[in-house]
């Protein structure tokens, strides 16, 4: 689940408030990621038969030499023009990048190099529990656990979790039903099944996608099994081979 929105958000709420410094991104993270985590888990066990519902608070490490922290890239928060930027960074000390007609806050995205709750996690699951984990790609911490002013690329994240957990596979849900070669224009054709270097050039594609495809193809590189990216709304089908777009080796 992606929690950048949310946290740029709660950003914003907390400079409101003037009494207290403004909490670190880490902190803004693990709120969001409580926040959805409990809606989720609150949602799903109202479904009839449905095994414990857990949601686990997850911290992930990264490297505090990250050269992610030296250019910042992921996107948070809503959009703001042009005329608002030079007062922005100046009384934040944000940074910002072009998103689109309009500018956004960045912050930096370092690769996530190991999921702290993953024993507990893969216990849960053992034990039966349907397992609500690293929303929003984590918590960052680095070093001894320290928290680390980031937010780690969710996908990046599902994909090291499928990994540490021994999962069969990894499914990256979305609102768009595949990967399209040739998108937006009337060739564009849904991919329904390719491999890891086939994808390759969808890894550079602007917007969500690219990044989707850039951990799930390394996920099936290390591991040897198969990822699969569609919508929501069409899991059984993507998993049938009916929607979607299968990576496997």
């Amino acid at each position: 689940m992606a929690t950048a929105p949310q946290v740029g958000l709660l950003a914003l709420q907390n400079l409101a408030w003037k009494a207290v410094e403004p909490y670190p991104l880490d902190v803004l993270v693990a709120e969001s990621q409580g926040m959805i985590g409990y809606m989720l888990a609150q949602r799903l066990a109202l479904e009839p038969d449905m095994p414990p519902v857990t949601a686990v608070l997850t911290r992930i490490k990264v490297s505090a030499d990250d050269p992610a922290f030296l250019e910042p890239e992921k996107f948070i928060g809503p959009v703001y023009s042009p005329e608002e930027q030079m007062a922005l960074e100046a009384t934040y000390g944000w940074h910002m990048k072009r998103d689109g007609k309009y500018l956004r806050r960045v912050v930096a995205s370092p690769a996530p190099r190991q999921i702290i709750e993953s024993a507990a996690i893969e216990l849960l699951l053992k034990e039966g529990h349907v397992v609500i984990c690293s929303g929003g790609g984590g918590v960052p911490v680095a070093g001894e656990g320290e928290g680390v002013e980031a937010v780690i690329d969710k996908d990046l994240a599902a994909a090291l979790l499928a990994e540490q957990i021994a999962a069969d596979g990894l499914i990256i849900l979305t609102d768009a039903d595949a990967v399209y070669e040739h998108w937006g224009t009337p060739q564009q054709r849904a991919i329904r099944q390719a491999s890891p270097d086939e994808l390759a050039p969808f890894a550079k594609a602007d917007g969500a996608m690219g990044p989707k495809v850039t951990a799930v193809s390394g996920y099936v590189k290390r591991c040897g099994k198969p990822a699969w990216i569609g919508a929501l709304s069409r899991i059984d089908d993507t998993l049938a081979g009916r929607a979607g777009t299968c990576i496997c080796l």
